[in-house]
């Protein structure tokens, strides 16, 4: 439980960081259209910051954590989650800077971030799967 807490205020803090990024980047840049720098700060409240707050409330015995699937849930989301906020940023600040990117470049950042997709979709299969088998067990040890 306390993992997940640890995990929820890292994302708060990246999530916050990023709003005052997008806000503060596209105010010096005199930018107004828009960008996928505005969509990192609420991904990483939404995907980081509340799923690890969940995560935590079922976590509060402790066996949730031990799960095998938990526990690769943890690995696999915590890499697709940062990735993917780190590629809508960097799209973010080619669109603010208006770079000219390469046919090449350009399909390397959405394929780096479809990639980093994947790892969040696969990352919440396993999270629902490690409920899934969590509730199970509470279920059983509870008619005993």
């Amino acid at each position: 439980m306390k993992k997940c807490f640890k995990v929820s205020l890292i994302y708060a803090i990246a999530a916050l960081a990023g709003g005052v990024f997008y806000r503060e980047f596209t105010k010096f840049n005199d930018y107004m259209g828009a960008t996928s720098l505005s969509k990192v700060h609420t991904h990483l409240f939404m995907l980081g910051m509340v799923v690890f707050l969940i995560a935590a409330l079922f976590a509060k015995d402790g066996s949730l954590e031990k799960e095998k699937m938990f526990k690769s849930f943890m690995i696999v989301y915590n890499i697709g989650v940062p990735l993917a906020a780190v590629m809508m940023a960097v799209r973010g600040v080619t669109q603010v800077l208006g770079t000219e990117l390469s046919n090449g470049a350009d399909a390397s950042i959405s394929g780096i971030a479809g990639i980093a997709h994947i790892l969040t979709g696969v990352g919440i299969i396993l999270f629902l799967a490690a409920l899934l088998k969590f509730a199970n067990l509470r279920k059983v040890s509870n008619k005993n």
